[in-house]
């Protein structure tokens, strides 16, 4: 093998190495994730989470508070279901089917950048 080739080899392997890397340990586009929460979820949640959107005096069931404890311990797994399927009798509605997969991923870790996760202790 060449010089030339071994050093093209060297960089494609870095390159697909540290990019696979990333992808396993990032926290997700969470500019992608604000701006899904900006056009789906800030009306009734307010910008910072804390559940005072412009829309949120107008209903009957209050909109969570992502800064309240009861929000905070809930697991990814919980909030993305919440996320996807909705609460019943009130006005969060699913969005499973209107996002895709990696959309409601990148809102739950926008919310976690509001508000990170205590665990229940």
């Amino acid at each position: 093998m060449s010089k030339r080739a071994a050093i093209i080899i060297s960089i494609l392997i870095a390159v697909f190495c540290s990019s696979w890397v990333s992808a396993q340990l990032g926290p997700g586009n969470s500019r992608s994730g604000q701006v899904i929460y900006e056009e789906h979820c800030f009306r009734c949640h307010g910008m910072t989470g804390n559940g005072d959107g412009p829309e949120a005096s107008r209903q009957l069931v209050p909109p969570a508070n992502f800064h309240s404890l009861r929000s905070r311990s809930k697991t990814d797994f919980e909030l993305l279901t919440i996320v996807e399927y909705g609460v019943a009798f009130s006005p969060m509605h699913g969005f499973l089917g209107r996002m895709t997969d990696d959309e409601l991923l990148e809102v739950i870790n926008y919310i976690r950048t509001l508000a990170p996760f205590i665990p229940n202790l």
